[in-house]
């Protein structure tokens, strides 16, 4: 059995999406982060750099107790290498997987997020910041695209890179990204969304917690840098 501590977000998303595809036992762990539930000890025992998701394997290979992973690409790792899906074995193709699983991580996620940030939550509308970050996230969806112009998905199969980058192009119009300008993009994006196993993720993470606007509370727990 698989603990995810989770909340709505983009990087929750992605192992909320692999655990639908592979139908590992698990259960969702809640973590309001509006609420500051992340700064809770038992959290941060788990995920000391409070930030979700995180998991507690219950039952991991080496049979030596419960194990822990905190940062959602250390955890989709993890989880491939258990289960042995979506990841390929062969050296390869293995490290074509990890190299856009990193580029998602270093880049497309920080990038997305500062956007989000600067656009929709920052107390003082900055144009630099703004116009900086948007453009970052343009340049960003433009690699991705040239990557799937002769090529189904991110890394060949459908795999681990696919389920990091989708959540992070979810919210393209809230920053200011229009897919029409990224056709390749839009199908790989369209074909992802069609699967069954992202359909099943997104509305159990729509039942877990809407995203309204921030009250003044939460915005100082989300963008604050100490404990609540």
């Amino acid at each position: 059995m698989i603990d995810l501590y989770f909340w709505p977000t983009p990087n929750g998303y992605k192992v909320l999406m692999f655990l639908e595809e592979t139908g590992l036992p698990h259960r969702i762990v809640p973590v309001d982060i509006g609420k500051g539930e992340q700064f809770a000890p038992e959290f941060l025992a788990i995920a000391p750099n409070n930030r979700m998701p995180a998991i507690v394997d219950h039952a991991p290979a080496d049979g030596a107790g419960a194990l822990s992973v905190f940062e959602s690409g250390a955890i989709l790792v993890y989880l491939a290498e258990k289960t042995g899906a979506f990841l390929p074995s062969e050296l390869r193709g293995r490290h074509e997987v990890l190299q856009w699983l990193f580029w998602q991580m270093a880049g497309l996620g920080p990038m997305a997020g500062q956007n989000h940030h600067f656009a929709l939550y920052a107390p003082e509308k900055i144009p630099y910041a703004i116009d900086r970050y948007v453009r970052e996230t343009s340049r960003l969806y433009g690699v991705l695209d040239k990557r799937l112009a002769d090529r189904d998905y991110v890394a060949g199969d459908y795999s681990i890179a696919d389920m990091a980058c989708y959540p992070w192009i979810v919210p393209h119009k809230r920053q200011g990204q229009k897919l029409e300008d990224f056709p390749n993009l839009a199908r790989w994006f369209a074909a992802i969304r069609a699967r069954p196993a992202t359909e099943r993720a997104y509305e159990r993470g729509k039942a877990i917690g809407a995203r309204g606007p921030l009250t003044d509370e939460a915005r100082k727990i989300l963008f604050g840098q100490s404990r609540p």
